[in-house]
C-alpha cells in the first residue's frame, strides 16, 4: 500500500486539510487589536465552515478526517487499517504544527501567545466537555457515512459542519500544534483523552448498536478480526453468511484477475 499513489495523495490531503483547519480555528480566535475577545463563537463558525469546505475538497480522497480522534474511531470499528491510521495521524499532527506555526509567524508575537490555549476551565470540566462534544461530532460523522452508503441525498458535509459548532477542541491535533509552538502543556492530556474516548465510544455505539447493519455477529467479527464487511452485508441483505462469503470471494478473484 505504501507504493500506491492514492495512499500518498490521501496522506497529503490529511496534512493540508488539518493545516487549513487549525490555522482557521486559531486565526478566528485571535481578537482584533483594540477589541475584546468574542468568545468561542467565531472559532466555532470558522471551523464549521472549513469542515464543510474540506469535506468537498478532500472527502473522496481521504475522507477529510483531519482529526486523530476521528481516525482512531474508524480504526476501532475497523473502517481503517492500522498502517493507514498511523500515517493519517502523523500527517494530521504535522499539519496542525505547520498551521499553528504559520499563524504564529504571521501575527504579532505578543498578541497571539495568550490566545492559542484556553484555560478558563479546570481539567475535569474540560475533559467532560471534550468527551460529550466529540461524541456528538463523531456520531454525526458515522450517521452521515451510513446514509451515503445507502445513496441518501442528505447534505452530509453540512450536517458534519453544524455538529462542529462548539467551543470545544474535539481534535487532539488542533490542541497539539499550538502547544508545541507556545510551549504551553498544562492539562494537555485532556485534549487527547477526552476526544479519543468520546470518538471511539461514538463510533462503537453507532456501528454495533444503532446502525442498520448492527448485529451481535458484527460485533463478534470485529472483536475476532474477521471480515466485518461480509457480516455487515449479511445483516443488511438478509442473505446467509455462506452465500455472502462466496460472493465476496468471487468478487475478490475477479478484481485480482482484472488487475493482472
Amino acid at each position: 500500500e505504501l507504493r500506491s499513489r492514492q495512499f500518498w495523495r490521501a496522506m497529503m490531503a490529511e496534512l493540508i486539510g488539518t493545516l487549513v483547519l487549525v490555522s482557521a480555528a486559531l486565526g478566528a480566535s485571535v481578537p482584533v487589536r483594540g477589541e475584546a475577545p468574542e468568545g468561542s463563537l467565531s472559532p466555532a463558525v470558522a471551523v464549521g465552515a472549513v469542515v464543510v469546505v474540506l469535506g468537498h475538497c478532500f472527502g473522496e480522497i481521504s475522507g477529510a478526517q483531519v482529526n486523530p480522534a476521528v481516525t482512531l474511531s474508524l480504526l476501532a470499528t475497523r473502517r481503517l487499517d492500522v498502517l493507514r491510521a498511523l500515517i493519517y495521524i502523523a500527517a494530521q499532527c504535522l499539519g496542525a504544527l505547520l498551521g499553528a506555526g504559520a499563524l504564529y509567524l504571521a501575527l504579532p508575537l505578543k498578541s497571539t501567545a495568550d490566545n492559542f490555549v484556553h484555560i478558563e476551565l479546570n481539567a475535569a470540566q474540560a475533559l467532560g466537555i471534550e468527551v460529550l462534544c466529540t461524541f456528538q461530532l463523531v456520531f454525526t460523522i458515522f450517521s452521515v457515512e451510513a446514509q451515503r452508503r445507502r445513496d441518501s441525498p442528505e447534505p452530509g458535509n453540512l450536517a458534519i459542519g453544524l455538529a462542529r459548532f462548539s467551543g470545544a477542541s474535539m481534535n487532539p491535533a488542533r490542541s497539539l500544534g499550538p502547544a508545541i509552538i507556545t510551549g504551553f502543556w498544562e492539562n494537555h492530556w485532556v485534549y487527547w483523552i477526552g476526544p479519543v474516548f468520546g470518538a471511539v465510544l461514538a463510533g462503537v455505539s453507532h456501528e454495533f448498536f444503532f446502525a442498520q447493519s448492527a448485529s451481535r455477529q458484527k460485533l463478534v467479527a470485529c472483536l475476532t478480526c474477521k471480515d466485518i464487511e461480509i457480516v455487515e452485508t449479511t445483516s443488511i441483505t438478509g442473505s446467509s453468511l455462506s452465500t455472502v462469503t462466496q460472493n465476496a470471494a468471487r468478487a475478490k478473484q475477479a478484481h485480482k484477475h482484472d488487475n493482472n
